[in-house]
């Protein structure tokens, strides 16, 4: 059995939704000891139980400690398998951080996997799901695999109550990527969205943002205006929010999102957005810094050697390639300093037990 410890690197659940993803993948049992022990509510939360639960289901595994508030948790995977699975979170907890979790898992499965997801789909610490949809599954899609996904309706904080479903063609193999300078803007989209409020505020988070990118010199920016009339509004609780991409003449795509709030102005949503945004395109390389972390498991499963340019290097990224280490014995080089671009080149495995 691998032991690690969870307080290793940024120490909180992105530790345990890489390690248990990459324990399944390579069917070999993990301990995981001190999980979240610096944070002010040490042990598991329920959002991190969820992405647990859901691996376990696709993979038949035996886990112990599995309950909020728990330090240690042992999974030991067996066989990988498909088909429907249904989850609710509960509450607001964040839908694409438990995708962070599953779909690599689900990536390697034997046969199609469908899930039908309930919680939050834009909440603070975790990609909007229109970030996951529109910036994370492109790149994934062309390493070979196939990720269609539904948004039935949007969960916001506390509430949540939000429906995603995920449709996943599994694949035998993936193909690495050469994703390194960006190139040129050609494009910029994105949806700036409202529920349980006026209208106006999608228009507001999507003009103001427009402006500031319009101030830099792009003009090719299209926003979606996503809201509801009162009386039809699906959704259970207040929310906005607003995600957009710039897309490059290599294919590539960077992304940024803010979250409304009570008390913000929805000027200062699009804006926020639209700063995050120039940033992300300023440094010219090919995958932004949320995107980064998020691609490890997948380079390091591909068979070949991968490189990306980063816009900047995160503690989450760092701590990704150590689990890769540690359960996949994969051999990974990382250029660059945290809060600076840099270099990824990992040599991926290319098969699975």
């Amino acid at each position: 059995m691998i032991e690690l410890d969870g307080s290793y690197g940024e120490g909180g659940g992105q530790i345990l939704r890489s390690a248990i993803a990459l324990s399944a993948l390579a069917k070999r049992a993990i301990r995981i000891s001190n999980i979240r022990a610096g944070r002010s509510n040490p042990g598991l939360r329920r959002q991190h139980l969820a992405g647990i639960e859901v691996i376990a289901k696709l993979t038949d595994a035996k886990v112990k400690g599995l309950e909020v508030g728990s330090t240690k948790v042992e999974f030991r995977p067996s066989e990988k398998r498909g088909g429907f699975l249904e989850y609710d979170i509960g509450t607001a907890g964040a839908i694409s951080l438990l995708l962070q979790a599953a779909l690599p898992v689900a990536v390697f499965a034997p046969e199609q996997v469908e899930l039908h997801i309930r919680g939050g789909t834009d909440v603070a610490w975790s990609p909007p799901i229109d970030y996951i949809q529109n910036v994370f599954v492109p790149i994934i899609e062309r390493m070979g695999c196939t990720i269609k996904i539904h948004q039935i309706k949007r969960g916001h904080y506390p509430k949540g109550g939000g429906k995603v479903k995920v449709i996943i063609e599994p694949v035998k193999e993936l193909q690495p990527i050469d994703a390194t300078n960006f190139g040129q803007v050609e494009k910029i989209e994105g949806i700036s969205h409202c529920v349980r409020l006026p209208s106006h505020i999608a228009e507001r988070q999507a003009t103001s943002a427009e402006e500031i990118l319009r101030k830099y010199g792009f003009e090719d920016i299209t926003i979606e205006r996503e809201s509801y009339k009162k009386k039809s509004d699906p959704h259970l609780g207040a929310g906005t929010g607003i995600v957009i991409w710039a897309e490059s003449d290599q294919g590539y795509r960077v992304g940024a999102d803010a979250l409304g709030a009570r008390g913000k102005p929805a000027e200062k949503v699009g804006r926020e957005a639209a700063k995050k945004l120039i940033t992300e395109i300023s440094s010219d390389q090919a995958v932004d810094s949320h995107l980064a972390d998020m691609l490890v498991p997948y380079l390091a499963l591909a068979k070949g050697t991968s490189t990306i340019g980063i816009t900047k290097l995160t503690s989450h990224l760092e701590t990704n390639v150590w689990v890769a280490r540690k359960l996949l014995d994969v051999e990974v080089e990382l250029v660059g300093k945290v809060g600076e671009p840099g270099t990824l080149r990992v040599h991926g495995i290319g098969s699975l037990p």
